[in-house]
């Protein structure tokens, strides 16, 4: 059982150690103050009282358990358990308010870095029927972690060689995802994953494909390669993934200008305004339309 909780929660035999401590503490602590605060209010009949404590309960014990960790020093890991438990609640009660208009949707983003796009996707189907059921990374230092963490969201970190010469990590992606979907994840997808998902993985392009696209072609190389060639404008690709880079059939493009003067910055600024307009929208419409 203890190996089992080692290998879910990603934590060492002596971080177990603790966080089995803490939850006992506050467990106790939760447990006292519930009945102090029933006794408090002079609740006297079993029915009231014994709804009143479990309420009491329910409210006090998260309470109890971040203050336990503080000493402890495990803040961090129970701020992130408490999360994900209720944004599993809060999912199962939104699956159940949705259940009459359909099957709920799941999606799983891969992000390399800040992950601004990934974030405007969350929100985007945050009191929806639609679930980000997994984030996926190749940088443990990079804003999308966090992100994860935050969210209560199970984060995969990969690796080079599993991810490009071994089973493409499939086994551990959720296997019941509508839509994979790359938000400034600066890989290339590997033909295993595009097989297991046809037509199911999508990308952004800050640019307007087929133009400024093709290896090498990201964040601020395409900026400077559209100002360089004296483009009039630039914008945003939507697009499936195939085997090659920026290659796979467009799905929905918008522009913007490019202004004189220009700089990669600047125009980096409204092409992430478009991105956040519209990749959170046209991903719903593409999980709409699917069966």
């Amino acid at each position: 059982m203890f190996e089992g909780l080692q290998k879910k929660w990603k934590v060492s035999g002596w971080r177990l150690f603790l966080i089995l401590i803490i939850f006992a503490l506050a467990g106790s602590l939760t447990g006292y103050v519930a009945r102090k605060l029933v006794a408090t209010l002079g609740v006297e009949h079993i029915v009231p009282y014994i709804l009143l404590y479990v309420l009491l309960l329910t409210i006090v014990w998260p309470l109890a358990v971040l203050t336990v960790s503080l000493p402890f020093g495990q803040f961090p890991f129970f701020r992130t358990y408490l999360a994900r438990l209720f944004n599993r609640i809060r999912g199962r009660h939104t699956a159940e308010k949705t259940s009459s208009a359909g099957t709920s949707k799941r999606i799983v983003i891969f992000a390399s870095g800040a992950g601004s796009n990934a974030q405007k996707i969350i929100d985007h189907f945050r009191h929806s029927a639609v679930s980000v059921s997994q984030i996926v990374g190749n940088r443990a230092d990079a804003g999308i972690v966090s992100i994860a963490r935050r969210e209560g969201i199970p984060f995969l970190l990969i690796e080079r060689e599993r991810f490009f010469r071994g089973d493409a990590y499939l086994p551990e992606l959720d296997p019941a995802a509508d839509l994979l979907v790359l938000a400034g994840f600066l890989w290339k997808v590997p033909a295993p994953l595009i097989e297991a998902f046809p037509r199911r993985i999508v990308n952004i392009h800050p640019a307007l494909l087929p133009r400024f696209g093709g290896k090498g072609m990201y964040g601020s190389h395409v900026h400077t390669a559209v100002l360089q060639s004296g483009e009039a404008e630039s914008g945003i690709t939507i697009h499936y993934v195939d085997g090659h880079y920026d290659n796979g059939d467009i799905i929905f493009q918008a522009a913007c200008p490019v202004l004189p003067g220009d700089t990669p910055d600047g125009l980096a600024a409204r092409i992430h305004a478009l991105e956040h307009l519209h990749y959170p929208p046209t991903i719903e419409k593409l999980l709409n339309e699917q069966p």
